[in-house]
């Protein structure tokens, strides 16, 4: 009896663990929405009825549509997410920064697996979005946790609309070969334990794949701190070469 009420206890103490924070990301939404000054809120919504924050900076006679997608537990306008999503659009890019499920801040990136169907659904929704709007070609850019969300998508069955990705410090070994679409593999020169250690197996993987690359940017950290124009100037460069 006792170890079936202990059994009882983990399974909900779990099931708290691994839920998605909503009350957190309403809060990022909060604090994100009353300063955007390039680009748009936009709530998009999830099958659930849950609504999800999105940042919607359009460009007329674009390119290509891109969706930015951010790493753990933060907001679509943090950091070198902002930096993408608000000055790719001055290369010729729409973006579509979107809010991923996030957890307790406490939760570490395992405990974020759980939330992956979620992640792979905004991405689809965001796509649908964009298509919505008339975009024909998008691409995803992604960092970090969301560069694996990504990953998840881009190897089950994405859109076909999404014709390109870049991936930045991406913290695994994932086989780009396996994506039916041109890869970036970017990183920093000093980037995390995680991605240095997986890069040669992720470079190894993308071997004879048409249009795919791999590239590492000198002196740069994960997050690309003080280096905004190194970080548009590797992704423009790129993005050009596919649309």
């Amino acid at each position: 009896m006792k170890r079936t009420l202990w059994l009882i206890v983990l399974l909900l103490i779990s099931d708290l663990t691994f839920a998605a924070d909503y009350a957190r990301e309403q809060k990022w939404a909060d604090e994100v929405v009353p300063g955007v000054v390039v680009g748009d809120p936009v709530y998009l919504e999830q099958a659930d009825g849950h609504k999800f924050l999105t940042i919607y900076t359009p460009v007329k006679d674009a390119k290509a549509a891109l969706v930015i997608v951010h790493g753990r537990g933060i907001n679509p306008d943090w950091g070198l997410i902002g930096v993408l999503r608000s000055e790719l659009p001055d290369h010729g890019y729409t973006t579509l920064s979107v809010q991923m499920p996030v957890l307790a801040s406490s939760a570490n990136e395992s405990a974020y697996l759980a939330t992956f169907p979620d992640a792979v659904q905004r991405l689809q929704i965001a796509v649908d979005f964009l298509k919505a709007k008339g975009y024909t070609k998008i691409g995803l850019v992604s960092h970090s946790l969301g560069s694996r969300m990504s990953a998840k998508y881009m190897t089950g069955k994405p859109d076909a609309a999404v014709q390109v990705w870049v991936a930045i410090g991406m913290p695994d070994s994932v086989n780009y070969s396996k994506i039916s679409v041109p890869v970036l593999d970017l990183y920093g020169e000093n980037d995390l334990p995680a991605v240095l250690k997986t890069a040669r197996a992720r470079l190894a993987s993308l071997q004879g794949k048409a249009g795919s690359t791999q590239q590492r940017v000198a002196h740069a950290d994960h997050f690309f701190d003080n280096m905004d124009a190194q970080l548009i100037d590797a992704v423009a460069k790129y993005l050009d070469q596919r649309f």
